[in-house]
């Protein structure tokens, strides 16, 4: 990712995102956080927990995913392996792809089974995302300060519906001084939290920078003020929480002269376990079967409807 945004950049494998929270201590469900509690404390615990889930294989999901920008939608489905993570467009504002789209689809996602480079510079990019984006969890209690707003109660992909979830505004610790480029977005950045207290994850987090923000002393780039992200988590079953939805609106400089412009939203539905053990290749595999089989589907219910007319 550009410039250490990682952290608004949650890239699909849900075990390098923020919000993946494992909290084996349980000290959030032993008794409900209040205002006798430092929130800076409760987040500083999940950190801890989270630094923890990221090392844990666990369990592995093929999912779908929806990404709305102003051209239009695109969605992918995604299938998480030891090695990376495969992905297979399947429709274009919602339309599914032709015969043509689809073989060069399939073109496309070969040339990681086929080509060892691909695969590696794959695998190394995914690798430094999280690397990224574990700096930047790790920044986290020291770079904000924590304090209480209230109480809200879960929706349909926010943490659990119907769970009680406990609000926390942060903005930017004056004392806190970044140790790299990764994590000099952190002081430009203020907004809110949202912390399931029964399950003890982060439910969702809205970030906005209320200034501009630059990198490498403005020589590497700026983010703009306003730029503004929202991520939302949801439990999909025993206890494990997958980001549901992200929304990234950010505009800026990279290297002084190119332009940054992102607006998008992405919605994630349908997860799945898969064997933990699945290759790779074996996830090429399974993508190609998944959308065949979308296709046909459509296919069939496109002639159903119209030998109804």
């Amino acid at each position: 990712m550009i410039l250490g945004l990682s952290i608004l950049f949650f890239p699909p494998p849900r075990r390098y995102a923020l919000l993946s929270l494992v909290l084996s201590v349980g000290g959030f469900a032993q008794s409900a956080p209040g205002p006798s509690t430092d929130p800076g404390e409760l987040v500083r615990k999940a950190v801890q927990n989270e630094i923890s889930a990221s090392n844990d294989g666990g369990v592995r999901f093929m999912f779908r995913g929806t990404k709305f920008t102003p051209k239009g939608s695109t969605t992918k489905i995604y299938v998480e392996t030891h090695e990376a993570t495969a992905g297979i467009i399947v429709a274009y504002d919602g339309k599914p792809l032709t015969p043509q789209q689809r073989q060069e689809e399939e073109v496309r996602i070969d040339r990681f089974v086929k080509n060892s480079e691909e695969m590696s510079r794959k695998r190394a990019q995914e690798h430094d995302e999280a690397e990224r984006t574990m700096r930047m969890v790790r920044a986290l209690p020291d770079a904000f300060v924590y304090e209480y707003v209230g109480q809200e109660t879960a929706s349909p992909g926010i943490g659990q519906a119907g769970e009680p979830l406990l609000k926390l505004k942060f903005h930017p610790n004056p004392h806190y001084r970044p140790p790299s480029r990764v994590e000099e977005v952190l002081v430009g950045m203020q907004g809110n939290l949202l912390l399931d207290q029964t399950h003890g994850r982060l439910a969702a987090i809205d970030g906005t920078l209320f200034r501009e923000v630059s990198f490498g002393w403005g020589i590497l780039g700026h983010l703009d003020r306003g730029g503004h992200f929202v991520v939302h988590q949801q439990n999909v079953g025993d206890n494990i929480w997958e980001i549901s939805s992200m929304t990234l609106k950010f505009t800026g400089k990279v290297l002084l002269f190119k332009g940054l412009f992102l607006d998008s939203t992405e919605a994630f539905s349908n997860f799945k376990r898969v064997p933990a053990d699945l290759t790779f290749a074996q996830a090429v595999e399974l993508l190609k079967k998944q959308a065949a089989s979308q296709a046909a589907e459509t296919a069939s219910s496109r002639g159903e409807s119209g030998s109804r007319r």
